[in-house]
């Protein structure tokens, strides 16, 4: 039995002092679980309210993409300075290690590969899994417009019923297919309709006037890298979508393929989580790099 409490004999209840109640701090979130709240604090940073993701997951269509064909010696040195790590769940298994207390953003959807329709996807992953890996959200794409768009949709929705069970958020990507515009109109309507059906977090492209895409969606809103740019475009990019309401960056191509990684995903940290303008930050990058040569 344990021993009674008579360490005092008046107790501090602080009857002056009302318990305090906080609002959780990432937009549209705070009707969410506790656990689904948790998650995402995970993938975004309670201070600056964003994350700068990794994401290589690439080979899940593509195969072994240019830059990770040994994602063991390609991504483990960048992991650390990452908030979150987009991956599959094939790559998180055989390559990064337990001991890496990194959130984790679990590629949930495939199908096709470069050689057929894209857009004809599925649920690829069970959420038992999801949760045995102890990820922080799921993601799975989504293609409006495209050949297969209702079935990406309903992807997204049965993965939002299964995370909701238990406390699992669900990560909308917008596709773009071959067949597909990338612009303003096109991205607010495909970013909308992600937030619609229940997904916590979206990510897209960054477009001209990006302010009335991230207005128009009640979640928060990364962008994607796309295909590899100029360091310094790069960043120029970061910087005006988070100026412009993005919660953050989703960057693989443009951190991976770059003649320095390291020094670039320190140089993108800088721009989401500090608001460095872009030329400071490549001006970092390039010391860096001299330094890393």
């Amino acid at each position: 039995m344990p021993e009674a409490d008579t360490g005092k004999v008046e107790k501090s209840f602080y009857t002056d002092v009302p318990q305090r109640s906080e609002l959780f701090f990432l937009k549209g979130s705070n009707s969410y679980d506790w656990g689904m709240k948790n998650r995402l604090a995970r993938i975004f940073d309670a201070t600056s309210g964003r994350t700068v993701m990794l994401a290589f997951d690439h080979g899940y269509f593509q195969g072994p993409t240019t830059g990770l064909e040994r994602p063991d010696i390609t991504i483990l040195p960048l992991a650390p300075y990452a908030d979150a790590l987009m991956l599959t769940r094939g790559i998180l298994r055989s390559v990064i290690p337990p001991s890496l207390n990194k959130a984790t953003v679990l590629r949930a959807s495939g199908g096709p590969s470069i050689l057929k329709e894209l857009s004809n996807e599925h649920i690829a992953m069970d959420m038992d899994d999801a949760v045995r890996l102890n990820a922080c959200a799921v993601a799975t794409q989504v293609f409006i417009g495209g050949a297969f768009e209702t079935q990406s949709v309903i992807n997204l929705t049965r993965l939002i019923d299964m995370g909701n069970r238990v406390g699992m958020p669900v990560l909308g990507v917008t596709a773009v297919g071959k067949e597909l515009v990338r612009d303003t109109k096109y991205i607010r309507l495909a970013t909308r309709i992600c937030a619609e059906l229940g997904a916590a977090f979206v990510k897209t492209y960054f477009v001209p006037d990006f302010e009335t895409v991230t207005a128009a969606c009640p979640v928060p809103i990364v962008i994607a890298g796309g295909k590899k740019l100029p360091e310094l475009d790069a960043l120029q990019m970061a910087y005006e979508a988070i100026n412009q309401g993005a919660a953050g960056v989703d960057m693989g191509r443009n951190i991976f393929q770059s003649e320095a990684p390291v020094a670039m995903i320190r140089a993108v940290r800088k721009v989401v989580h500090e608001n460095m303008r872009p030329k400071q930050a490549h001006e970092m990058f390039l010391d860096l790099k001299q330094q890393q040569a």
